[in-house]
């Protein structure tokens, strides 16, 4: 039986390439910092024997050397996000499919299996983001092989999510809604989370 897949859509590492918000508080060198160890930090918090990792990486080809060996390395492509994904999901729709982003830190792999699940028995899962957005699409084999995002969404909105579902037919399983870190004020409430 073929093993569900995670993609992580991910930038390879970069000073002054990404998380703009974040850089113009923090700083251009801090934000590669934080985002370089994050999506290592990420990368091994969710590795689990239950499904494959795929980084589809903005910027590169190849893995970082400090993220955890097996991770499938693959470029995004060309074209906007949604096309982008539209493309992941299909490429590995062999069983159940996810594709998460590097920007919600507090994601589980409790999370991720619950969202396989989920997809499994209903066909589509979200994560919602706080913003409107979300971290999480899972979709079952079926609903991957002919998944279709490349009209009417509006990215990185408050009505992403929304849209994304209308797009997808409308009915939706959910896992827990988390905060995506975009900019400093995102951040700094992150780790008071994480201090307590």
């Amino acid at each position: 039986m073929t093993r569900p897949t995670l993609i992580v859509f991910a930038r390879r590492p970069a000073i002054g390439v990404g998380k703009t918000r974040l850089a113009q508080d923090l700083g251009a060198v801090e934000t590669w910092r934080f985002y370089r160890g994050l999506s290592r930090s990420l990368l091994f918090k969710l590795s689990d024997p239950r499904w494959r990792i795929v980084v589809r990486l903005a910027g590169g080809h190849r893995a970082m050397p400090d993220w955890p060996a097996g991770v499938r390395v693959e470029p995004q492509g060309r074209g906007d996000l949604g096309l982008k994904l539209q493309r992941a999901l299909r490429d590995h729709s062999g069983a159940e499919v996810a594709v998460i982003g590097t920007d919600a830190p507090d994601m589980t792999r409790a999370l991720i299996a619950q969202a396989f699940g989920l997809a499994r028995r209903r066909g589509l899962a979200f994560g919602p983001a706080t913003d409107g957005g979300f971290w999480l699409l899972a979709l079952s084999s079926r609903r991957a092989r002919t998944v279709r995002l490349d009209r009417d969404i509006r990215w990185s909105h408050p009505s992403t999510l929304a849209d994304t579902q209308a797009a997808l037919g409308g009915q939706a399983a959910y896992v827990a809604t988390l905060s995506d870190i975009d900019d400093l004020s995102d951040l700094m409430a992150w780790r008071r989370r994480q201090r307590r």
